[in-house]
């Protein structure tokens, strides 16, 4: 988690996903990126997962997130 003005951010390398198969969640300011490659015979043979704790001062309504083209998963929240 790094300060970016009134913002923090969390990135993550998440490229060999497809944005389907990636989901961010957040609870209690903890931010949790899961993503899960699944093979054509339906085994498994990729996964991900990241969690971090955010600051107190963070708007927990104020969560988003972008997938750059190059597969940069970008996790912004307010500060208060």
């Amino acid at each position: 988690v790094r300060a970016q003005g009134d913002t923090y951010q969390v990135v993550a390398d998440v490229s060999q996903f497809e944005p389907p198969d990636i989901v961010v969640t957040t609870s209690n300011c903890h931010v949790a990126i899961q993503a899960e490659k699944v093979a054509e015979d339906g085994t498994v043979c990729d996964t991900f997962t990241h969690k971090c704790q955010l600051p107190e001062d963070t708007d927990p309504l104020s969560v988003s997130c972008t997938l750059t083209e190059s597969g940069t998963l970008v996790i912004t929240v307010r500060r208060r």
